[in-house]
């Protein structure tokens, strides 16, 4: 199977792929009943008890980032992923067995998305970096990319099918349905054919070792400009159960069939952007920067649209912009990283991604709630806007950016590359002597990040 799904051919990544769908449906299944259940069970429609939940499950993605990241790199992936995955599952049926007892509270739901958050801390690095065990290096950008496709179309899948069971039988047995999909995962690990992984060298224990990433990626002012516009997207626009439940209740006063139904809208949108995604053979900066831009747009029409279905078409604007710059982002940095420092990189781009939620969902839930759903919509336009900003001050300082206009036609280029076309970069004597000193390959240049290897010193 060539482009698209060229990872599809190794047989490994085949049964990773099949248990990962399953299991990703019913987590989505769960993210829809725990919104509802909070939204309009346990509250009288607090848009900040959501964001609190929200802060709560996603809160330990910083808490646990010098852990997570340095048990990604040193641990057997395959193992640890066991052990994540089947937590998770019994969490989810801790829930869904107090919710069918007609017990549960507010409080147990904020308990269970913080284990729920611990659990996924660690859980998310090693499954992140366990794909290049199964396809290696050559297939590595494709398969997050179709990685993402799978999360993205149980997004699709799962949201649309809660909110048909929260109707019929309740929140509870939604809960009960995802412990159960956690054991196909379970099982597409223990069946992983062990001798045909790529796995990836451990990394030797030593004193300072939990601060490496961190000063690894200190160094690195493209991975410094990535991450950076990523912390403005995932804290103040990754904030999707607050804008799309205020919007449905507050706003359209949909019930729990169309609740389900804008999610699903927004994660076709999301499988759009992460197929083409994989049809890209590398990232590169530029898409990041059109895919902020186009984020941010989306968002600002999302806020003015006067009908339901209206909305629902521009959450798939969305969507697409949405998750082609994270899935981008995920390809391009790892792609870029040592793969010694790979878990502890992952672990730092997925606190951010997940883990600023706790300081922007508050606060978006808060906008929600004093100025109304459309103002918190606005808030996720405006971080499409500065990282797209962020994006186009790393090309002007480090890629020497120039606009031009030519015969009424708009010109972008920056050293050594155009928007039409790359070129293949190499690294000056002194820059392959010291990555050859650490034993790097050479380095070839994308958008000004390397493939491989350390950063190429582009100046300014």
């Amino acid at each position: 199977m060539a482009g698209t799904f060229r990872s599809l051919k190794t047989r490994n990544y085949r049964v990773w792929a099949a248990g990962a769908i399953v299991s990703n449906t019913g987590t989505w299944m769960q993210r829809t009943a725990q919104d509802w259940i909070v939204l309009t069970q346990l509250t009288h429609t607090n848009a900040t008890a959501v964001g609190i939940v929200m802060s709560l499950q996603f809160g330990p993605q910083v808490l646990l980032l010098p852990l997570t990241g340095f048990a990604a790199d040193h641990f057997n992936r395959r193992r640890f992923l066991m052990l994540t995955q089947a937590t998770m599952g019994a969490l989810a049926l801790g829930l869904g067995t107090l919710t069918l007892l007609g017990v549960v509270q507010l409080w147990h739901v904020y308990l269970f998305a913080f284990l729920l958050g611990c659990a996924s801390a660690f859980d998310a690095p090693a499954r992140q970096t366990f794909v290049s065990e199964l396809v290696g290096e050559a297939d590595l950008s494709n398969a997050v990319a179709l990685n993402s496709t799978s999360f993205n179309a149980a997004r699709m899948i799962g949201p649309a099918v809660a909110g048909v069971l929260i109707a019929a039988v309740g929140s509870g047995w939604v809960f009960v349905i995802n412990a159960a999909s956690f054991v196909a995962v379970l099982c597409s690990l223990a069946l992983l054919r062990v001798g045909e992984l790529y796995p990836s060298e451990r990394v030797a224990r030593g004193r300072g070792s939990l601060v490496e990433g961190f000063r690894y990626v200190w160094n690195r002012s493209d991975l410094t400009a990535v991450l950076s516009m990523l912390f403005l997207i995932g804290t103040f626009g990754l904030n999707f159960p607050i804008f799309i439940s205020t919007m449905a209740v507050t706003v359209f006063h949909a019930g729990a069939g169309k609740f389900g139904l804008l999610t699903s809208a927004m994660a076709t949108g999301s499988v759009m952007g992460a197929l083409l995604s994989a049809r890209r053979a590398k990232p590169r900066v530029s898409v990041l920067l059109a895919a902020t831009a186009v984020f941010g747009i989306g968002c600002a029409l999302a806020a003015v649209m006067p009908t339901y279905h209206l909305f629902g078409l521009a959450l798939v604007v969305i969507g697409m912009s949405a998750q082609t710059f994270t899935t981008s982002t995920n390809s391009l940095v790892q792609l870029s990283t040592e793969p010694g420092m790979r878990g502890r990189v992952i672990a730092i781009l997925l606190a951010i991604a997940l883990g600023t939620t706790p300081l922007g969902a508050p606060v978006v839930g808060w906008v929600a709630d004093t100025f109304g759903p459309r103002w918190a919509l606005g808030v996720g336009a405006a971080s499409g806007f500065l990282a797209a900003l962020v994006g186009i001050n790393y090309l002007y300082k480090y890629c020497h950016l120039r606009i031009s206009l030519t015969r009424g036609r708009i010109n972008v280029t920056f050293d050594r590359w155009s928007f039409h076309g790359e070129t293949e970069v190499r690294a000056p004597a002194a820059d392959a002597e010291s990555a050859s000193a650490i034993g790097a390959p050479a380095v070839q240049l994308h958008d000004g990040i390397p493939v491989h290897g350390r950063p190429l010193d582009l100046g300014g």
